[in-house]
């Protein structure tokens, strides 16, 4: 496991690294020597990707005015030594020329953050970004992430956005694009991350947590869904073991076995456990969803022995579109848990008592 004082992966303004990414670093890259920049950034793709990553080295490198040309005469590049000067600045908040907006945390503690980024930490960045730059370059802002923003907030964005201050960049990390304002999106030029490959996961998990033995890699490169940091989540809370035993429970359909039912559920009880059983169910659902519409079941492989022959035995059981609609219904409880803290085990319960009704043709009740 890694040491609890130090994250598997660095927080974005601490990491140095990026893979996967390249085309939109050449976009950024092309538009800066082009003198094409763009005053604001929408950089989008799914959660734990490298977004935020990207956006500091974005930012950093307009802060080093273009500084980081390989001293050997390559091409330019936005990789950026931890030990920078630019780099350290920033990283520690030292930097005049530089601002990061994040969701507040809710205690001196700092160990759980807001829902959402309110106007207060917002409210300030135009003055900012309208300053004349202290070290006589660029004003820089990235906030992290934007569609986490309230509507006070965004309407102050997008105040900004519609009169840009002179050498001002504002990067705008979203997992979901389509929360934001339609009149903030129109006013940014857009980079859409795609998801990381099965071997890029790989390699990072590789750099991240060399402690894991091949196959637990491999697992987790396909459980992650192309983001490195669901795979580092899902190796931090034992989330191959749980697949596997969720597995082997759905297996017993049209008929689960009770002690294996609640020797599950029973795990939902600990932790982050319930939310991490409830998206692989809910993954695992989706894929096999997937895999029947397009009549390929072969796509869909196997983390765990038998568990395309599960799919089969499913989707003889029901259509696709009857289990898009239990994926539905598992979706709807797995929020109203989190949202109004509903008894775990039993939600997980009747999470699978859908599965197992649908496998034997019941429909699941509204």
């Amino acid at each position: 496991m890694a040491d609890e004082d130090e994250p598997a992966i660095p927080e974005a303004k601490l990491n140095p690294y990026l893979l996967g990414h390249e085309a939109a670093e050449r976009a950024y890259l092309g538009a800066w020597e082009g003198g094409r920049l763009a005053h604001a950034w929408l950089i989008c793709g799914l959660r734990g990707i490298g977004k935020a990553t990207l956006a500091y080295r974005m930012a950093r490198y307009a802060l080093s005015q273009g500084g980081t040309t390989d001293m050997f005469g390559g091409p330019p590049s936005l990789a950026m030594s931890a030990e920078d000067p630019v780099f350290r600045r920033m990283a520690s908040g030292g930097h005049a020329d530089f601002r990061a907006i994040e969701k507040p945390w809710t205690d001196n503690k700092q160990t759980k953050r807001k829902a959402v980024i309110p106007v207060e930490e917002i409210r300030e960045i135009g003055t900012f970004l309208s300053m004349t730059p202290a070290e006589g370059g660029w004003r820089a802002v990235v906030i992290d992430a934007a569609d986490e923003m309230n509507t006070n907030a965004a309407n102050a964005v997008l105040k900004v956005l519609e009169e840009p201050p002179h050498q001002a960049l504002l990067f705008l990390v979203a997992h979901n694009p389509d929360r934001l304002l339609p009149t903030i999106r129109s006013r940014c030029r857009r980079l859409d991350l795609r998801p990381l490959s099965k071997e890029q996961v790989q390699a990072l998990l590789n750099r991240y947590r060399p402690d894991l033995d091949s196959g637990a890699m491999k697992a987790l490169s396909v459980l992650a869904d192309g983001s490195i940091g669901r795979a580092l989540e899902l190796a931090e809370e034992g989330g191959v073991a749980l697949f596997r035993d969720l597995i082997n429970l759905l297996k017993d359909v049209p008929k689960l076995s009770a002690t294996r039912l609640h020797a599950l559920s029973d795990q939902a009880l600990k932790g982050d456990v319930f939310r991490t059983l409830s998206g692989l169910l809910s993954w695992w659902l989706a894929r096999m969803i997937a895999a029947g519409a397009k009549g390929d079941l072969a796509a869909l492989g196997e983390i765990v022995p038998g568990e395309g022959e599960l799919a089969r035995r499913l989707l003889a059981a029901a259509p696709p579109a009857a289990w898009a609609d239990v994926w539905e219904r598992i979706n709807t409880q797995a929020r109203r848990t989190d949202a109004i803290n509903l008894d775990r085990k039993r939600a997980l319960m009747l999470m699978l008592w859908m599965v197992e009704q649908a496998a034997a043709g019941v429909p699941t009740a509204a």
